[in-house]
């Protein structure tokens, strides 16, 4: 751990894990020390291969139980805000804030900002368009549900993340298989699923929208158009993220309705990652993150854009008054971006890659990162977890972007990889 310095503003991040990094190192920058609080004894299962930096912090504070010690431990460093890290420490962020008198969410809506049952009944108590669902416990009364939603249903863990332990089953009896095996097994936090949530399939384009919050007011920070294929028994699996313009036609409505639901939800400070499908009925919510974007969003859109949820959170907690005088202030795209993921078709011990050249050396490559590296096991793509190669494009135009992931669907497929055993050509 590095040593507090007088005079630097602390900042409290709970479960702040390698993938908030550069949330960690943005406030660093500004000449924060930051606390670590792990709200868990132990490290969940999603984080064990890459948990955190110890010196990028002055303390790491492990939760036993004791709120009133942990707050205690905490307030003697006097933070001048805490926020999650994660999705995993949304509630104790919370908890937190609010036991040391600090700008937060408060605690009155903080299951309904984990629990993607209760989220949504949120924001259909508020008015807004929500879609059908159920809290599932029993599968006669799942397959029920399902035959009176009469189409595609999606059925999912209540508290996980990372589309792990999504099913999308066109039939009562996928419903009930999909229920089976959540329930009783661990999310990707190593929790208990209790329940499955089932919910009426939503057609149209999703968008990831990404906000900052101060005393209520919110700001969208960057807006995704995701872009999806049919792979490895998984009806809609994401492939790609594209940066879009502000001016987009799509923005006004995903905006307002985005700003009406943070409002239900009563996330008032903070960033957040909202994820909506634009319905032939209009925006409806799929999920909140009530956190920052994960999956590397606000690096690449620092990329297009010149600034991220990273610097308006920053600016929401030590510079209130900045952002205020900016918030509303519509983004200006400078140069297009994009994230794609390889989609493996196999499974087994990698022992190459093959076309990686041919994605570097297309237009708009920026960078490639290999989250799977060759000797180690690979496995078939069906969530957000299990992409064996990341791509991020950036490019002036929007047409060449668009034209590389065109091509990086092209080169991928079951030749990309080549497993041991197998014979290079």
């Amino acid at each position: 751990m590095t040593a507090a310095i007088e005079g630097q503003p602390c900042i409290v991040l709970v479960d702040a894990y390698a993938a908030v990094r550069s949330l960690v190192l943005t406030f660093r920058a500004q000449g924060c020390s930051i606390v670590r609080v792990q709200s868990t004894r132990d490290v969940p299962y999603v984080y064990r291969a890459a948990p955190f930096v110890p010196d990028d912090f002055i303390a790491d504070i492990v939760h036993d139980g004791d709120l009133a010690a942990t707050a205690q431990a905490v307030a003697a460093f006097d933070p001048v805000a805490v926020i999650s890290g994660g999705e995993i420490g949304v509630e104790f962020a919370d908890l937190l804030a609010e036991r040391l008198g600090l700008p937060g969410n408060g605690t009155a809506l903080s299951a309904a900002r984990r629990d993607k049952h209760l989220m949504v009944e949120a924001v259909r108590a508020a008015g807004l368009r929500a879609a059908r669902q159920l809290r599932a416990t029993d599968a006669e009364e799942l397959a029920a549900f399902h035959r009176g939603i009469g189409g595609r249903v999606v059925v999912k863990p209540p508290r996980s993340a990372g589309s792990q332990g999504v099913f999308f089953c066109d039939t009562p009896e996928e419903s009930v298989a999909a229920f089976q095996a959540l329930v009783g097994a661990d999310d990707v936090f190593s929790q208990r699923n209790e329940a499955a949530v089932a919910q009426e399939y939503l057609p149209g384009t999703e968008y990831m929208v990404n906000t900052v919050s101060r005393d209520g007011r919110h700001h969208v920070c960057d807006v995704w158009r995701t872009s999806r294929v049919s792979a490895n028994g998984v009806v809609d699996l994401c492939d790609a993220l594209s940066l879009i313009d502000s001016e987009s036609r799509a923005m006004e409505p995903l905006a307002e309705y985005t700003f009406q639901v943070l409002d239900a939800l009563g996330i008032r400070h903070g960033p957040a990652h909202v994820e909506i499908r634009m319905t032939p009925d209009g925006p409806c919510l799929v999920e909140v993150g009530a956190r920052i974007a994960g999956g590397g969003i606000p690096a690449c859109a620092g990329l297009g854009i010149g600034e991220s949820q990273l610097e308006w959170t920053v600016d929401a907690y030590l510079r209130p008054e900045r952002f205020h005088a900016r918030a509303g202030t519509p983004y200006q795209v400078r140069r297009y971006s994009a994230i794609a993921g390889m989609i493996s078709p196999v499974k087994g011990v990698l022992s190459a890659y093959r076309g990686i050249e041919e994605i570097e050396g297309l237009e708009s490559f920026h960078t490639l990162v290999t989250p799977v590296k060759p000797g180690q096991e690979i496995r078939r793509t069906v969530d957000d977890l299990t992409y064996p190669v990341i791509v991020t494009l950036l490019h002036d135009l929007e047409e060449v972007v668009q034209r590389d992931l065109n091509t990086i669907r092209h080169l991928d497929g079951a030749a990309f990889y080549v497993l041991d055993g197998e014979t290079r050509p």
